[in-house]
Formats: C-alpha cells, sequence, structure tokens
C-alpha cells in the first residue's frame, strides 16, 4: 500500500488526502482514485442528512471494500447502487491497511451520527492479523518499506480498552520498538511460506505464465495445505477474542439495522486454504448478535476455476472489476433481505 495517497490522521493513523484525485499505476492496467471531502474514496460527501426517498447503506473494510486496483466506480459498493432497488445511496469508508479496529474508530469519528438504514461490515478475513498487530510496514515514494505504529484495542477483564491514540505520524526504526513488540508488527506478507515456494518454481517469466495457464500453481499451493490465517483456529485465540469484542461492540452500540459480512479472498474461494476455522468463529459469532449475517463463499465458489481465477489479479489478490461484479451480485439479495426485515419489525 502506498502511503502517497494517504495523510496523517490522528485517530484513524491515516486516510486518503482530501478530495485527491489521481490516476494509481497497478498490474491492472492503473486505476483512478478519486476522495470526497471527509478522506475516504466516495462520489458521496458524508453528511449528516439523508436524501429524501434514499436508501443509505455505510459500508465499511478494508482495501478490498475500498477498491485498491479498480476504480471508483467498478467496486462493489458503487454496482450496488445499480444493483439495489430504489434510490440507493452507498456511503463507502473503505481504507486500505486497516484492520476492524481502525475500521470501527472511522465509524466513530465520522459516521456515528450520519442517517443511514443499514450498517454494512465487510470484514475481509485478513483483517484479525491487523487487529492483532501495533504496527505495520507500508511502502513509501520510492517503494521502500517503512514502518509505522497503528491504534489497536486490548481486551482486559472482558473490556476494550484503545491504546496509541495518537499514534506517532512519522515511520518508526524496527530496532528502537519497545521490548516484546516485534512480535506485534504486520508484516503484509500474507502467504509467506506458500509465497517463497511458489517463486521458487516461477522464477523464469516463462515458467510462471506456464504454471498460471496450466492450474499447476493453484495446484502446489494446494499440496502446501497452508493455513494463511490461523487465528481462527480456536474460539479462545487472543487475535479472535479481540475482533469479535469489536464487532460485538460496534453492532450492539449501533441503533439501527446491520448486516456483517466475512469477506474470503483468493485461496479461500479457490478452495486451497480450509475455510472452516473462520466460517464457524463467525457462525458462532453471529448467533450471539442481533445483526443479519451472510457468508458470501459459498456463492463465489459456485463460480468456474477460470472464472474465480479473473476475479482476482494474479500478484496482489485484491478483487478485478469482474471479482467486485461477482461480490456485489453475491451481497445484493443478502441486502434487500436485511432491509425487507427491518422494515417489517418497525411496521414499515
Amino acid at each position: 500500500m502506498q502511503r502517497s495517497l494517504f495523510e496523517y490522521h490522528p485517530v484513524l493513523g491515516y486516510r486518503f488526502i482530501p478530495r485527491l484525485k489521481t490516476r494509481v499505476p497497478h498490474e491492472g492496467g492503473g486505476y483512478l482514485v478519486q476522495v470526497n471531502g471527509s478522506g475516504f474514496r466516495c462520489r458521496h460527501e458524508v453528511v449528516r442528512e439523508k436524501p429524501a426517498g434514499t436508501t443509505r447503506i455505510l459500508l465499511f473494510g478494508d482495501s478490498h471494500t475500498a477498491g485498491d486496483g479498480v476504480s471508483n466506480g467498478k467496486r462493489f459498493g458503487d454496482l450496488l447502487e445499480e444493483l439495489l432497488p430504489g434510490n440507493v445511496e452507498v456511503l463507502n469508508f473503505g481504507l486500505p491497511g486497516t484492520g476492524t479496529d481502525q475500521q470501527y474508530l472511522a465509524y466513530r469519528e465520522f459516521a456515528a451520527g450520519v442517517e443511514h438504514d443499514l450498517l454494512l461490515l465487510v470484514v475481509q478475513i485478513e483483517n484479525i492479523q491487523r487487529v492483532a498487530a501495533r504496527y505495520r510496514y507500508y511502502s513509501d515514494e520510492q517503494g521502500k518499506r517503512v514502518l509505522y505504529a497503528k491504534p489497536y484495542y486490548e481486551l482486559r477483564d472482558g473490556r476494550l480498552t484503545l491504546h496509541q491514540v495518537p499514534p506517532p505520524p512519522a515511520p518508526m526504526d524496527p530496532a528502537e520498538l519497545p521490548g516484546g513488540d516485534g512480535a506485534t508488527v504486520d508484516q503484509v506478507a500474507r502467504y509467506p511460506a506458500l509465497s517463497r515456494l511458489v517463486r521458487s518454481v516461477t522464477r523464469l517469466e516463462w515458467a510462471k505464465r506456464l504454471l498460471v495457464s496450466s492450474g499447476l500453481k493453484d495446484r502446489i499451493q494446494g499440496v502446501v495445505k497452508y493455513q494463511p490465517v490461523p487465528h481462527y483456529s480456536s474460539p479462545g485465540n487472543p487475535a479472535w477474542q479481540v475482533l469479535s469484542a469489536i464487532l460485538r461492540e460496534w453492532i450492539d452500540g449501533h441503533p439501527g439495522p446491520a448486516l456483517l459480512v466475512p469477506l474470503p479472498f483468493y485461496h479461500y474461494v479457490i478452495g486451497l486454504s480450509d475455510s472452516r476455522p473462520y466460517q464457524a468463529r463467525f457462525r458462532e459469532l453471529a448467533a450471539t448478535l442481533k445483526c443479519g449475517y451472510f457468508d458470501p463463499l459459498p456463492e463465489l465458489r459456485a463460480h468456474t476455476k477460470e472464472a474465480i481465477r479473473r476475479m482476482y489479479f494474479e500478484n496482489d489478490g485484491h478483487p478485478t472489476a469482474e471479482g467486485h461484479a461477482a461480490i456485489a451480485a453475491t451481497l445484493s439479495p443478502a441486502i434487500t433481505a436485511t432491509l425487507a426485515r427491518s422494515a417489517a419489525e418497525h411496521g414499515e
């Protein structure tokens, strides 16, 4: 993630530069980033009053929601405005590189008093690693890895406590981290062992193209049986306990309907990694919450393998425009059903 697109924020750590409009180089050919006055990639301004006759959705997530790799109008949040019935406005608060902790802070800072009909929480499965982290590496303007502190929560005696707000605005020297904090650095290497294996057999460009076209790369990764996010293995995992506590506080404190959506990345969708641990944790949590819940994985997996490969960029793993279209098509009926249940409960 390029920090040059962002500015410091004393609570979240950073946000997009407000009013930014720029084209970002990318393996997909580049994409257009347009930012509203609040510092989020959204074509709507964040105003308290909801337009008359409009269904407004507040959307939170990470780079998959913000849309790294695709231009604004091709993201699933924008596409939902076209797929859902009536006049729909989606306020996209997605922020790349963040965990659910920072997304919750974004809600508190920018959206808590905004009129809306639905809170849509899209938790990309990897976010749990960021919730467990206190520091994270990013890329600067020269492509160099730099380390920044981030806000984080701890769970003590059943209560969440917020730390490192405001986070230091300047990059940190890894050698000067407080004792023991090296273990709380998000290295942004999503599948380190898996990546090393695949790189070792795809060092030559012609071999890489052959592996991708033949499907051998996926088979190699499947043989590894690598679990990219082991934090979901047990209900007692400390990172899961913090993540679930954040979601519980967020949803319980929210005055209207909410829909919780765990969003898988490529390895789960294509079937190379075992999705059962994270699915179990989210099902268990959703059963205790007063909110809607939708797992998009079965519908995303229903696509052909060829289609799934087209749905994700080869190198950075984010959804392509085709991937965003698939996510939007999957979410649309779940959102419609959640809004209908809410209207029925309130006699509308």
